[in-house]
């Protein structure tokens, strides 16, 4: 059943182009080179999880704070500051995250087109300014959107700044995401209903319950599913 006319609110990284991959591919490469002074390669992948967290609160998203988040779990396994050489090559791991070229999910084009059509589109993305700006501009998808915002962190209060930006109606507002962190419970806090489309390489850290009873949230499987609801 299709709506009227809605205003849908989109995320960017891992629901409209894929992006956690390359964090995982960069991740594996570094566990590759610093896993053996850990117990294993689990414990190794733990602690920079657990350093993450806490660089991200601190510092934000990027790669200069994924490199800063690479660096200290270095020092941390091998119990000293790394050479040159090793910093070099934690450098070219960070960038390897910030490829110019986007891949698009597949249907991701098509459908947001379509979409368009009939519903006022935004997009809602959180990161460094100058990174997700990039990406957007590489995507080719920007003239679908009426307004793009970049915001440093997607919690309560930035989902109400945009409510009261574009003076949205909640009950015909949609977040539509793969994180339920991010994406889902933040934005129903605020009021906005949600629709749910998970990835499978979502990050870890953007992982949380969602209520299964809360009828408030569209799950699909698929981006192009939209669709089919919109």
């Amino acid at each position: 059943m299709r709506h009227d006319e809605q205003v849908l609110i989109f995320d960017a990284d891992d629901t409209l182009w894929e992006n956690n991959i390359r964090f995982e591919r960069a991740i594996e490469a570094f566990l590759d080179e610093v896993a053996p002074p850990a117990p294993s390669r689990a414990a190794a992948r733990a602690l920079l999880d657990e350093i993450e967290a806490a660089n991200v609160a601190r510092h934000g998203y990027g790669s200069q704070v994924f490199l800063r988040s690479l660096g200290e779990c270095h020092e941390q396994l091998h119990g000293r500051t790394a050479t040159a050489t090793e910093r070099e090559r934690l450098a070219a791991l960070a960038a390897s995250i910030t490829s110019a070229e986007v891949e698009l999910i597949p249907g991701v084009a098509e459908t947001l087109a379509a979409l368009a059509l009939r519903h006022e589109l935004l997009l809602l993305t959180k990161g460094d300014q100058a990174e997700q700006q990039a990406k957007v501009d590489a995507s080719g998808l920007a003239g679908h959107f009426k307004a793009v915002h970049i915001v440093p962190e997607k919690d309560v209060t930035a989902y109400q700044q945009l409510i009261d930006t574009h003076a949205l109606v909640p009950q015909r507002s949609w977040m539509i995401g793969n994180s339920p962190k991010s994406d889902i419970l933040p934005a129903r806090l605020a009021g906005l209903k949600a629709v749910f489309i998970p990835h499978q390489h979502t990050w870890v850290l953007d992982d949380a319950e969602l209520d299964p009873t809360d009828g408030g949230i569209l799950r699909l499987t698929t981006f192009t599913e939209l669709g089919e609801h919109f």
